[in-house]
């Protein structure tokens, strides 16, 4: 098991090489998170020309749909989305300039292509600790497409927000590599 390393969203591509595989992190600072329609809506504006409504370069984008807030919380349950469920537009965000992602699940072949032709980072957070994950959301704010409820385009301020690098931007994948001591050969 390694060693827990801390990092501050947003950040560098230097930062994200410098993740590896299977690495336990505990992110503080401020992501994005948006799902399957906000990532549609961003991907048809892009295909119309259009300029997007929040800047995508150097942003970590945690595919998530919150549960409405509780009194005197920022945010409700805040568990972690099915990554491949964005898989169809992640080539098209990922070319905005993204650092990280962070989702639940495995990723294509052509997504993790583009992340390591990009320098771009996948981690996963633990599905099924939804209520625990929504304790390191300090901030929920929405930045565009507000029709869109839960799946709007939204900034969270997070601490200590616990991640595993699923997949490092060389393509490293601990999916694979955590299942190959139990295959046969």
């Amino acid at each position: 098991m390694s060693d827990i390393k801390k990092i501050t969203a947003p950040f560098s591509k230097e930062v994200g090489k410098s993740l590896k595989a299977g690495e336990s992190v505990l992110i503080s600072g401020t992501i994005l998170v948006a799902r399957d329609a906000a990532h549609k809506a961003l991907t048809e504006a892009l295909a119309r020309g259009e300029k997007l409504p929040v800047e995508l370069a150097g942003e970590t984008i945690y595919y998530l749909g919150p549960s409405p807030a509780k009194p005197g919380n920022a945010i409700g349950s805040a568990g972690p989305t099915t990554s491949g469920r964005m898989d169809k537009y992640t080539p098209t965000i990922i070319a905005q300039g993204i650092s990280g992602m962070i989702g639940k699940g495995y990723r294509s072949k052509e997504v993790i292509d583009s992340m390591v032709a990009n320098g771009v980072v996948y981690m996963v957070a633990v599905g099924g600790a939804a209520a625990l994950i929504s304790k390191t959301i300090k901030k929920y704010e929405v930045l565009a497409y507000p029709e869109l409820g839960p799946e709007a385009v939204a900034r969270i301020t997070i601490e200590d927000f616990p991640a595993i690098v699923a997949i490092d931007t060389q393509g490293n994948n601990f999916y694979e590599m955590g299942q190959k001591p139990y295959r046969k050969i």
